[in-house]
């Protein structure tokens, strides 16, 4: 086990605070539960190149949600069998006292994927155990698209969505009845895409990722809106209520208003965790979502060739706080960030690890510039907001009171350096960022 932090890269646009492991592609989040005294957070994950494909799901573990350790790879696929396509997305939950993990897994590149569950050992970290197919395809004909299942519970049972695809409406979420992980019962739709409120949403393919968590008497659903072949439309979130129906004694969620979680370029397939309070901070909902190699516009990005050059694709966020104000769902950086900060520094020729924390009123931006200047971000502050820019390499995350989060990828080269400018109106403080050590 290898501190993920601690390593070189030949390439600056490599982050040094996010953990990834050094080479091969990064996507979805996965997994995530604290076990054992450590966060442990798996994440889709191809070895072998830098493009998505041969989806394994990589593995890392942290005390503190600062320093990371890597771990060998979790899940591999396994050619000819119900997951010879890819070990996809899916959930960590505890079963019996026991860490398990549960999973899309995909025979072909068709969207269509079985429910398999893996029982792991007291640690977290030897996932060997048999796989078992809890769920299978969906009886529905009209389903074109199933996958990344997410667990809850509710009126004292266990339940299970999983994200779909259906011909007559896009986005739906399948129900299943989970109190037996090893074998889920079809209960029908927890939603679809004509339900009021969310029927405002973008229109789109399908429904990806769905979480669903609760904050305070609030619950809270995000789906990742899906279009095949396109680019993604964005995450959204429903703020509503979810009940037993006493009619049918299944769940219902009832949404009350909608709104995307992060307006940047980057953004996509978040997955959200209840915490309990058991790694020593209060309740709260952690989230972490994937940040895809796309630049906002301005900003030059990097192609698939780019990626096969440098060797990697993709990262995820920092991990992030999902709370409730004023009927708004917002994301804030978890609380634990804060030890990141070293020195003080001038906001004119920022570090490529550093953060920057804006109040008063008026304008600001981030630029990245040397001979030529590419603007990442601009914006107005209101009278009493915040805003804190947290910058990894090619990675800028941005979180301002009342307003989605802002994930944006840009890629520093010799001579260049990210720079924040503002109106006399506007304070700034700015710290570099320490690389932290690993933890046992």
């Amino acid at each position: 086990m290898t501190g993920l932090q601690s390593q070189q890269h030949a390439d600056r646009s490599f982050p040094r605070l996010h953990p990834r492991p050094a080479a091969g592609w990064v996507n979805d989040p996965n997994g995530i539960m604290f076990v054992d005294g450590r966060w442990h957070v798996f994440f889709q994950y191809n070895p072998g190149s830098a493009r998505h494909e041969d989806i394994h799901w990589g593995h890392t573990s942290s005390a503190d949600l600062l320093a990371w350790e890597e771990h060998p790879v979790a899940l591999h696929p396994r050619p000819g069998t119900t997951d010879g396509f890819g070990c996809w997305s899916g959930v960590g939950v505890i079963d019996g006292g026991l860490p398990a993990v549960v999973y899309s897994a995909a025979r072909d590149r068709h969207g269509r994927s079985e429910v398999v569950v893996v029982h792991g050992s007291a640690d977290a970290r030897d996932w060997s155990g048999e796989r078992i197919v809890a769920a299978a395809l969906p009886s529905d004909e009209r389903v074109t698209m199933v996958r990344d299942p997410f667990l809850f519970e509710l009126g004292g049972h266990r339940w299970a969505i999983q994200g779909a695809g259906r011909s007559d409406v896009g986005g739906a979420l399948l129900l299943y009845g989970a109190d037996d992980l090893d074998a889920w019962t079809e209960e029908g739709y927890l939603l679809d895409a004509e339900a009021p409120v969310v029927s405002d949403l973008a229109p789109c393919e399908g429904w990806e990722c769905p979480q669903l968590v609760q904050v305070g008497e609030d619950w809270v659903l995000i789906m990742s809106l899906w279009l095949d072949g396109q680019p993604h439309r964005g995450v959204a979130w429903a703020l509503g209520s979810l009940t037993i129906d006493e009619g049918t004694s299944r769940p219902v969620f009832t949404a009350r208003r909608t709104g995307l979680i992060d307006e940047g370029s980057s953004f996509y397939a978040p997955q959200a965790v209840q915490s309990d309070g058991s790694d020593g901070q209060p309740a709260r909902v952690l989230l972490w979502g994937w940040a895809q190699e796309l630049a906002p516009a301005g900003v030059p990005g990097r192609s698939q060739a780019d990626a096969d050059e440098h060797g990697w694709s993709g990262m995820l966020t920092f991990p992030r706080e999902l709370i409730v104000r004023d009927d708004q769902v917002e994301l804030v950086p978890a609380r634990e960030l804060t030890a990141l900060r070293a020195e003080p520094v001038e906001v004119a020729a920022l570090p490529d690890q550093s953060e920057v924390v804006l109040t008063g009123t008026g304008t600001a931006e981030l630029v990245l510039g040397g001979s030529g200047e590419q603007t990442v971000w601009q914006g107005e502050l209101a009278t009493g907001e915040e805003v804190r820019v947290l910058i990894d390499a090619s990675i800028v995350e941005i979180h301002r009171m009342g307003h989605p989060a802002l994930t944006f990828r840009a890629y520093p080269s010799d001579g260049e350096h990210y720079a924040l400018r503002h109106d006399a109106s506007v304070t700034a403080e700015a710290w570099s960022l320490r690389v932290p050590t690993p933890t046992a």
